[in-house]
């Protein structure tokens, strides 16, 4: 059995497209560990201010994701709050042969991520006017899809370690899968899938404080090499309801990504680095 909760408050107006990406966000640990959801509950903070039927919205939003987890809603917790929060508590079930670990990384493999990266950066973009209706429309749908597909693609193969990207960004999740596995990340910049003008907004200096809090925190694990400011503000953004990354054998590469495509998800799948033999640093970037 798996038991995971997460909730937060908005990051975006849309009250229904609020709710599906909490909903998305809270479902996602158990497809991280390799399991599928079964039965979910609301958690909710609310102000007497604020219409009820934005309420309404909301939860509408998060048991519309439930329903296309597979998974069965069955009511939940609500208290009065200054400041409206959403989220889901949720049961789910692994086989114990098929846990996906977040350690346990092996030299050799290839590191695959779901979806793409620069939420944060696009969320603070958006909350100074300054983003695009296209790049907006992007980052809700990426931050709304759920890892289900994503987890039943790759569990067909020979997956060494997984986790979900969140609000350490990725090179917080990668020092932590790499220092736990004791290896060495070699990723390639460029080979990263980034979400529509995220760069041009990290160059723009809209990087919400959270990226550099998670920079201060992982930085001396970091072989920087002569990457770009704005590419390492995007590797250090915080990222809401992202995607799964994945350390899993080469030998099904072109297969597994095969898979994908065919799998028609919403999002981008990358081939990011590989695993290698651990070193001085846990993380190198090139």
């Amino acid at each position: 059995m798996i038991q995971t909760v997460d909730f937060f408050t908005p990051i975006v107006d849309d009250p229904y497209m609020f709710g599906q990406i909490a909903a998305a966000n809270s479902l996602s640990d158990v497809w991280a560990m390799g399991g599928e959801p079964a039965v979910a509950l609301n958690i909710v903070g609310f102000p007497n201010c604020l219409d009820p039927a934005i309420l309404g919205d909301i939860l509408a939003g998060g048991a519309a994701k439930v329903k296309e987890a597979g998974a069965v809603l069955v009511g939940g917790h609500s208290v009065q709050d200054d400041e409206p929060k959403y989220g889901l508590c949720v049961s789910g079930f692994v086989h114990p042969d098929k846990i996906f670990k977040n350690y346990g990384c092996r030299p050799g493999d290839v590191l695959v991520l779901t979806k793409q990266i620069g939420s944060g950066i696009v969320n603070t973009a958006i909350k100074a006017e300054m983003a695009s209706p296209s790049a907006v429309r992007e980052a809700q749908t990426v931050m709304a899809s759920l890892n289900k597909l994503g987890k039943q693609v790759v569990e067909k193969y020979d997956v060494s370690a997984c986790t979900d990207i969140t609000g350490f960004g990725l090179l917080g999740h990668c020092v932590e899968m790499a220092s736990a596995s004791e290896v060495t990340f070699e990723i390639k910049v460029q080979d990263i899938a980034y979400l529509q003008d995220a760069a041009d907004y990290a160059k723009m200096g809209l990087v919400p404080a959270g990226a550099y809090k998670n920079r201060g925190y992982s930085m001396k694990h970091v072989e920087t090499g002569a990457v770009e400011e704005h590419f390492l503000d995007l590797l250090y953004d915080p990222q809401t309801s992202g995607g799964l990354l994945i350390s899993v054998s080469p030998k099904n590469l072109d297969e597994m990504m095969a898979d994908f495509g065919a799998a028609h998800m919403d999002t981008t799948v990358s081939v990011i680095g590989r695993v290698a033999e651990k070193s001085d640093k846990l993380i190198r970037l090139f």
